[in-house]
């Protein structure tokens, strides 16, 4: 069974990861909201937030997982002025890949403004190829999520 947070994030009982977003000027489009692919950044930076504090930085070591497949949902418009968040969290894990939920939510009102599923592969740097996803990341993983929250394969 796979876990997703709710619309109203502040029912959630504990926020994985929550990454405050800075709009830009530059992010807005000529219809006057931030543009859809530019939200798909502010997944990449909450993936990197993540990854980097469970101890997993996505410029280091011989180690990494790479993205296989998005799936994203755009619900509600973001405007210049609106204070913006991104949370994620690892929902399901499998032997070289992990499956990451995130959300995008006004800051003010808890609205969901977009919804992502990343499936991530775990990737060897000096042979090129896919990996087993290490034990040692998913155990880092299941100290920062908890084991009551994520969901092993079975």
């Amino acid at each position: 069974m796979k876990i997703w947070l709710p619309h109203n994030i502040s029912t959630y009982q504990r926020i994985i990861m929550k990454t405050p977003i800075q709009l830009r000027f530059n992010d807005i489009d000529q219809m006057g909201h931030v543009n859809n692919a530019v939200i798909m950044e502010f997944f990449d930076l909450g993936k990197s937030e993540y990854f980097t504090t469970i101890g997993l930085p996505p410029e280091e070591g011989d180690f990494t997982v790479m993205v296989v497949h998005v799936e994203v949902d755009f619900m509600n418009q973001i405007r210049f002025h609106d204070k913006v968040h991104v949370v994620t969290h690892v929902d399901h894990f499998g032997t070289k890949s992990l499956s990451v939920k995130q959300q995008v939510l006004n800051s003010e009102t808890g609205e969901v403004c977009a919804t992502c599923r990343t499936v991530m592969a775990g990737y060897c740097r000096s042979t090129g190829a896919s990996a087993v996803i290490p034990n040692t990341i998913k155990e880092a993983i299941l100290r920062y999520e908890e084991d009551s929250i994520l969901k092993k394969d079975e």
